[in-house]
């Protein structure tokens, strides 16, 4: 029986740009570092509220995946928000690009998108 998503792993383009922007930009935790000599490769353990949520690594010369939010995998990565337009603010003020707001029209939520260093489409949802 399956309990809850564990966590998300992605890998980075470039570390340092992307461990600044979900720490500093986002406010994500560091929960845990490791350098991996054997794969040249950084491991970066990221926690919202002390929940361990996503992992950051970096692999040299890991080939590009296709970013059309209509390709297979992947679609984007949510984040929830208590103040969709506070947090707007916020990531725009760091220089982050946010879409407008919009609201589902099923739903009447309210949601935005946004990119991370490597164009990793996030959204915020509001709750």
């Amino acid at each position: 029986m399956l309990l809850a998503v564990h966590h998300v792993a992605l890998i980075v383009t470039d570390y340092a740009a992307s461990k600044k922007f979900y720490t500093e930009v986002l406010g994500l935790e560091i929960l845990a570092e490791h350098w991996r000599a054997e794969r040249s490769s950084w491991k970066l353990d990221l926690g919202l509220d002390g929940h361990y949520v996503l992992e950051l690594f970096s692999f040299p010369d890991a080939p590009p995946r296709v970013d059309s939010p209509e390709a297979r995998g992947l679609r984007h990565l949510a984040f929830a928000t208590a103040d969709i337009q506070a947090e707007k603010v916020r990531l725009e003020a760091a220089g982050v690009a946010v879409e407008p707001v919009r609201a589902d029209p099923g739903t009447g939520s309210r949601y935005t998108f946004f990119k991370d260093p490597d164009g990793q489409p996030l959204e915020l949802y509001e709750i």
